[in-house]
């Protein structure tokens, strides 16, 4: 037993025997696979929850952090986050029209490709200055840290993962020029980013809005010229504009202020005509803001005949469907007011519609307006887009109503527009030439205005004033109910073309006058009694209202110096202040007829005078007039509060309002 013992002890205390070396090489080897493949980290190391997948910029800022101090990194990281806020997808471009390019699709490597080792720091500063050069999505700038001036590190800092302001129509980036993970964050921000159609991004809008005014008259000395001609103006499209600027908390620009425009959008319960067209009234009163001074108040009073009795009407709506009518208040709203007309047409009546937006088109025959559900969804189907070509579809318009009209009734068309015609005949000069010789067939033209920013009034007022027709301007759909319903029929039956009016003032009894508003519609001492002169309409039912501020002579408002040795003509004084004339024709007819009838001081002032001079005096504010002697907003809210009378539809309250926003909006 004890010798078996120490064998055992000898065999143990021997040296053991030397391994064959190549089944030791092959045992490691097996033994190294087997723990790759169950470990996972075969070509690299295992990332764990301590040691993430990184790219080579995070390396590249561990660097920078450790070189940089704290005060900068604070510094680029507020410059690094508001150009996260400011800039786009798209970059700068975003906003602006461009061609639309598809992007090519972004290859992707094998697995066995991105599973490559970990790219140098060199190297990835290597393929990053490559990348600058490309127009795809890649590493911009090159990273310096200096501890000599730690704020250059801002601007060094790139910015990872955006796209460059080409990239929606440049080449993607080859996957061999990026780090393994810099691409996997490529194929990941692809994946996420929205295509958007260059058509459906609405750039911001321009304000391009032109209006069609003048400097305001200036005083006229009675004894140098006695005369004062001009056309009657039923337009209410200033007004419109002026509230819509001020309802948006704002004052309206003065250009855009036509003062008769907004004394003519109120209706004036003036004396009505006894089987004339029209009657003209006259009266006289202090002006509240001269004491000094006297206001003539001019009032006329169009003949309303029987609605039931009016002729067939054939109405032909041209519509901008153009891009720029791609807004709420332009042609939805155009639909829902044009919805509001409708229910006031007889079923004889016929209605059809051209549009415009690059090439004119008809979007509906000419269809009766018993038919009310075909014509709808033809309004319902337009659509907004291309570019404007106003001439072109007034040309079809016009065409159209030709073929429309029979004998004896009214034809009409109804442009709609948010005044941009940007191609074609664009000049008004051009315009008006066109439509003047298109208006003595019979078709007279009126013109609808929607939305701001490019209201191009100017064109608006030339195609209204020389097609014998009306300018709106329609920003909600209570204008459109005031416009296309309560007004229709004065809107679209005239009972009296060619309206002037001339009044010759006494040197005798007044030293110095001058016209308020009308500064676009004055004609010269000679076109009164010249028929082929064209001048304004008088619709059914229709009130029109002119003021003048005189001067009597004697007065210390009296701002002119008499002449010393050239006294004006002995005149007869008497008690008139002037004299009115009115020339006007029947509709159809080429000659005038005359109406004549003295101005006295003794006529009384209407009961509606009062608050067509308290808006009269509102427009004065709102233009910055001179002669208004220090009256304010709220003087003209007194007034027009005094004297508001009767308001079924609520427009002179309105109209008081305004003065109150107006008058806050000025100590602003």
């Amino acid at each position: 037993m004890t010798d078996d013992l120490n064998d055992l002890k000898q065999a143990l205390k021997a040296a053991t025997p030397a391994p064959d070396p190549a089944a030791k090489a092959a045992h490691l080897a097996l033994a190294q696979k087997s723990f790759d493949d169950l470990q996972g980290s075969r070509g690299g190391a295992r990332h764990t929850s301590n040691r993430p997948i990184r790219g080579f910029w995070t390396g590249a800022l561990k660097m920078l952090n450790s070189l940089t101090s704290r005060a900068a990194l604070t510094a680029t990281t507020a410059v690094v986050a508001i150009g996260f806020v400011m800039l786009t997808p798209l970059g700068n471009d975003l906003l602006s029209p461009r061609k639309s390019v598809a992007p090519k699709p972004l290859t992707t490597s094998a697995p066995e490709e991105l599973e490559a080792a970990p790219v140098p720091l060199s190297e990835g500063i290597a393929d990053e200055s490559r990348l600058k050069r490309t127009r795809g999505l890649a590493l911009t700038g090159e990273a310096k840290a200096a501890k000599e001036d730690d704020a250059d590190f801002g601007r060094s800092l790139s910015q990872d993962g955006f796209y460059s302001q080409d990239t929606a129509a440049s080449v993607p980036v080859s996957p061999s020029q990026l780090p393994a993970p810099a691409l996997g964050r490529v194929a990941e921000q692809l994946s996420e980013m929205p295509v958007v159609s260059p058509e459906a991004v609405v750039p911001p809008e321009n304000d391009t809005e032109a209006f069609a005014n003048a400097a305001s008259n200036p005083l006229r000395i009675t004894a140098e010229t006695p005369v004062s001609t001009f056309s009657i103006d039923v337009d209410t499209a200033s007004y419109s504009v002026i509230r819509n600027s001020l309802m948006s908390g704002r004052l309206p620009d003065p250009q855009s202020v036509r003062i008769e425009e907004m004394i003519n959008y109120f209706p004036y319960a003036y004396p009505a005509p006894d089987g004339a067209a029209f009657q003209p009234t006259v009266s006289v009163s202090t002006t509240p803001w001269n004491p000094d001074t006297k206001l003539v108040h001019i009032g006329i009073q169009g003949a309303l005949p029987d609605i039931e009795d009016r002729p067939p009407l054939n109405l032909v709506f041209l519509i901008d469907t153009s891009g720029s009518m791609n807004q709420p208040s332009k042609l939805p709203l155009l639909k829902q007011s044009f919805r509001l007309l409708l229910g006031q047409l007889h079923p004889s009546d016929q209605v059809s519609i051209v549009t415009y937006a690059g090439s004119a088109g008809q979007a509906l025959a000419p269809t009766n307006a018993s038919e009310r559900g075909a014509i709808l969804n033809a309004l319902e189907r337009l659509q907004s887009g291309g570019s404007t070509a106003g001439q072109a579809g007034l040309q079809q318009a016009y065409a159209t109503a030709a073929a429309m009209t029979q004998e004896g009734e009214v034809t009409r068309v109804i442009l709609a527009t948010d005044g941009d015609f940007n191609v074609g005949i664009s000049d008004p000069e051009a315009l008006k030439t066109y439509i003047a010789d298109k208006r003595d067939s019979g078709t007279y033209l009126s013109v609808l205005g929607f939305g701001r920013g490019n209201l191009d009034d100017a064109t608006m007022q030339a195609l209204a004033q020389n097609g014998n027709g009306q300018a709106a301007y329609i920003d909600t759909l209570a204008e459109a109910q005031k416009v296309l319903v309560d007004q229709l029929t004065g809107a679209l039956f005239p009972i009296a073309d060619d309206v002037k009016i001339q009044v010759e003032f006494n040197p005798a009894q007044i030293a110095e006058y001058r016209l308020i508003g009308y500064e676009t519609r004055t004609l010269r001492r000679e076109d009164f009694n010249n028929d082929a002169v064209d001048a304004g309409d008088i619709g059914a039912g229709h009130t029109v209202t002119a003021l003048y501020e005189v001067t009597p002579v004697g007065s210390p408002a009296q701002l002119s110096t008499p002449l010393r040795y050239q006294p004006a003509e002995n005149a007869d004084a008497g008690n008139e202040l002037g004299f009115l004339a009115l020339r006007y024709k029947t509709p159809g007819a080429t000659t005038s007829q005359l109406i004549e009838t003295p101005i006295t001081m003794d006529m009384a002032p209407l009961p509606d005078a009062g608050f067509a001079t308290a808006i009269a005096g509102f427009g004065q504010l709102l233009r910055g007039s001179d002669y208004v002697n220090g009256w304010t907003y709220q003087d003209a809210i007194a007034l027009a509060t005094k004297t508001k009378g009767d308001d079924p539809f609520g427009y002179r309250a309105e109209a008081i309002q305004l003065m109150r926003l107006a008058a806050s909006l000025s100590q602003n």
